[in-house]
């Protein structure tokens, strides 16, 4: 499992769909994540600070778990199967670990409530992580392959990579010209 930060949350211009981008916490591999507008203002009120009158969703969830005498100690970006992420969120529950499995976005709106590490798969980064060309300040979209010549990853098959070409139009529809400025 490789750690992650929340980098940022983006808005795709030509049809508004949210993505919220992690990054590994001790490299430049990013993972961007589709999520719905509701879920990526309650991770974007939290990370800014913005005090809510009455609890979200998510806060609710993070009082119900609490008062149950529970701890969320981390969330993993599990998998990714025919575009769709995986999520788990992990829970120490009287003197036990239990895994709960969750929507990304919603396990990272409950991560930064909680203030809890983020963890992707080394699975889904190699089929969905990616690098950017400092100078273009654009994805390098052919990481697999330079991963596979240095023996690091698991072959991708071609199947797999024409069901991930929906997924790198929409990444090369952003703006990323400030895309490792962090924004608050």
């Amino acid at each position: 499992m490789i750690e992650m930060t929340i980098d940022s949350i983006r808005v795709n211009m030509v049809n508004y769909q949210r993505v919220v981008i992690l990054k590994e916490k001790e490299a430049e591999r990013y993972l961007p994540i589709w999520i719905g507008p509701a879920e990526a203002d309650a991770i974007r009120i939290k990370l800014q600070g913005v005090t809510v009158p009455r609890p979200l969703t998510h806060d609710l969830l993070q009082s119900v778990i609490n008062s149950l005498g529970g701890t969320v100690s981390s969330i993993i970006v599990s998998d990714l199967k025919n575009d769709t992420f995986y999520a788990k969120i992990i829970l120490n529950v009287d003197s036990g670990v239990i895994e709960i499995d969750s929507r990304p976005s919603d396990a990272l709106a409950l991560a930064v409530r909680e203030e809890v590490p983020i963890y992707a798969e080394e699975a889904v980064l190699d089929k969905a992580g990616i690098l950017l060309d400092k100078e273009a300040g654009k994805p390098i979209l052919r990481e697999r392959e330079a991963g596979k010549a240095e023996g690091k990853g698991k072959e991708i098959s071609e199947e797999e990579l024409k069901k991930m070409s929906a997924f790198y139009d929409f990444i090369n529809t952003l703006d990323l010209d400030d895309f490792d400025k962090r924004k608050s």
